[in-house]
């Protein structure tokens, strides 16, 4: 099964400026890329560089004026998909160091101040299962709400206002993860069914692999029960927003539009 992306948006930059973007589906093994094309005004320079842990790439432009980006994809999505209440959590001493600096706070997300509210109220659940009260209590208690949050808006704000939209949830969930001792990241994807249609942002949480013994895996987790995860393609990831924004701009910049359509490909 695969999906169908198309991606477009566009802004103005007043003077040369540097940009950075991450849009497109990443090349990875959970992951074939059936097809992909990405079309864009010419800029004075472009080059494509590794994003976090390899996930992804990022686009390095620079560039004056108006400015497009276009972008169409069909990904088919492979990764296992074991049932994550039953997956036992890593004791610290077993994690591997890709999992490790995935543990500590962030700039959107302070586990630190959330470890007597996760204790509270899901001390009798470990691991796998402890994720998933943690996923259906932020999906029972939050209201998704467009508009309520900003770029300086936190776990911290979001638990305390209870709304917010897939990026809030992503961070709250992420947060609580980390202050229950279980590596937790921000995951930039697509995915169909997102209401309103746009970037979409999950969880991604390192547990037990259940095809290796002894070993760990990432495993996506959406707290606002919108995205499947078998039908989610990954952009990037990183600690928490900050690190995986479709459009970062190194000065001044007009953002006119966009427009994200995300559907089920059934030819």
């Amino acid at each position: 099964m695969a999906i169908s992306i198309q991606t477009s948006f566009a802004f103005e930059l007043e003077r040369p400026t540097d940009v950075l973007l991450q849009f497109e589906a990443a090349d990875i093994p959970e992951q074939r890329i059936l097809s992909a094309e990405t079309c864009m005004t010419e800029a004075e320079h472009c080059a494509h560089v590794p994003a976090q842990d390899d996930i992804g790439e990022r686009i390095w432009l620079r560039a004056e004026g108006h400015f497009e980006v276009d972008y169409n994809a069909l990904v088919e999505p492979q990764r296992l998909l074991p049932d994550i209440e039953t997956l036992r959590m890593l004791d610290p001493h077993d994690m591997p160091g890709e999992a490790v600096e995935y543990l500590f706070d962030s700039r959107y997300c302070p586990a630190d101040k959330f470890q007597p509210f996760v204790e509270a109220e899901f001390g009798k659940t470990q691991g796998g299962a402890r994720i998933a009260a943690i996923r259906e209590w932020i999906e029972r208690n939050f209201s998704y709400q467009p508009g309520t949050s900003d770029a300086r808006t936190g776990a911290l704000d979001s638990f305390v206002e209870r709304r917010g939209i897939c990026r809030d949830y992503a961070h709250v969930m992420v947060t609580m993860a980390r202050a229950s001792t279980i590596p937790a990241r921000y995951v930039a994807c697509y995915a169909p069914g997102v209401d309103p249609p746009d970037f979409h942002a999950v969880a991604e949480v390192f547990l037990d692999d259940p095809t290796t013994d002894g070993g760990g895996a990432w495993h996506l987790v959406d707290a606002t029960g919108m995205a499947n995860p078998a039908e989610t393609a990954k952009i990037g990831i990183g600690r928490d927003a900050a690190d995986v924004s479709f459009l970062t701009s190194f000065g001044p910049n007009n953002f006119l539009r966009s427009s994200v359509k995300v559907s089920i490909d059934n030819t």
